[in-house]
């Protein structure tokens, strides 16, 4: 009878432990599913919030298949995020883009409320001023107006709480100073070019070229920003795309005539064409770089077309197509004995200055 009931008793023993353990375990397990699903759920706001600040932003609507390539979601949650959303907005407005394409957005401060700005959000401002003033960009003082505007819309109370930790972090980060000439353009100058970028008006342009001062009749196209910022125009007279350092114009006014753009020219591939800014017909490009630096060239984007190959020796291939043979030689002088140039067997014939 004792040896029943010390049995008993063991028994009893093992089923409360097994209960508590099975509880326990259950517990943990509700633990963790409830943060695993607060922070989907924080993700899902998240992405919510993005969305309804995207459709009041956005002047041409947004599809149902924009929201699936920007979040990576399947054609149903996009549906389910988009009435999710109208439940909210009842203002949100349904209109027909190309090819009859459902497109949807919200008027102008319909989420007014949603606009809020963060401690990194401010920071990010402040450093981009900070580094087109290290690089000597021109328009710098307009994001510092416009950080002063976005500090008046959060109010005082919220800057004074920001601002010094904002600063903390302004401290705590640099930017290498690039030597570079000081940028002496006309605010003027600028704002006329910009004017005549966006309305197409043809630009009479006196300019300081290395045989003194000549007249142009240019059609602006855009601008290139480096180490110097340079107009993108098509010349009247040499007929064709080229490139106009802004510190050399002398003087500008915009001319009566209209001129018509032509649809098939890229600022982006245009700058493409060359390594650097320097305009010449492109030519195939490889460099080998010694072992010794192939982990740190392999950090670089030396070209938007480049192709690298890490050989079995070590040593690190890049190769690419484009113009600029006196900028490319500049560049691979801070390389020193570490890179040989392949291509073009005659590159110590075309960096030669020629101009």
């Amino acid at each position: 009878m004792s040896k029943y009931v010390n049995n008993s008793t063991q028994l009893i023993h093992v089923i409360i432990c097994h209960k508590f353990y099975e509880n326990l375990t259950k517990m943990l397990y509700d633990t963790i599913t409830n943060c695993l699903k607060g922070g989907l759920m924080y993700n899902k706001t998240d992405t919510i919030n993005d969305l309804i600040l995207w459709l009041q932003a956005s002047d041409d609507g947004v599809s149902l298949k924009d929201i699936m390539e920007r979040y990576g979601v399947s054609l149903r949650t996009a549906i389910r995020m988009k009435d999710a959303i109208a439940q909210k907005y009842p203002q949100l407005q349904e209109i027909s883009g190309r090819y009859n394409t459902k497109l949807w957005k919200l008027p102008q401060g319909a989420a007014k409320e949603m606009v809020s700005f963060s401690l990194d959000e401010v920071h990010a401002l402040q450093s981009a001023i900070k580094l087109m003033q290290t690089h000597h960009m021109m328009d710098s003082h307009y994001l510092d107006r416009m950080l002063y505007k976005i500090k008046s819309l959060m109010g005082s109370e919220v800057v004074t709480k920001l601002e010094p930790d904002a600063e903390a972090l302004l401290e705590a980060e640099g930017y290498a100073l690039r030597p570079g000439p000081r940028i002496k353009v006309k605010k003027e100058f600028i704002e006329k070019l910009r004017l005549a970028v966006i309305a197409c008006r043809t630009v009479l342009m006196k300019y300081q070229s290395k045989s003194g001062e000549k007249n142009y009749m240019v059609d602006p196209y855009g601008f290139l920003y480096g180490n110097k910022h340079y107009l993108i125009a098509w010349d009247h007279y040499k007929r064709k795309i080229c490139t106009f350092d802004l510190n050399k114009v002398q003087d500008l006014e915009i001319d009566v005539n209209y001129f018509a753009r032509d649809p098939k020219f890229s600022l982006h591939k245009f700058s493409e064409q060359s390594f650097g800014v320097y305009q010449e017909e492109p030519f195939d490009v490889e460099w080998l770089f010694d072992k010794e630096v192939a982990d740190s060239a392999a950090q670089y984007i030396f070209h938007p077309t480049q192709n690298m190959r890490r050989n079995r020796n070590g040593t690190l291939t890049v190769k690419f197509r484009a113009g600029g043979a006196r900028e490319m030689d500049w560049h691979l002088y801070t390389w020193g004995n570490h890179v040989k140039v392949i291509k073009p067997k005659d590159f110590d014939k075309r960096k030669i200055w020629k101009g």
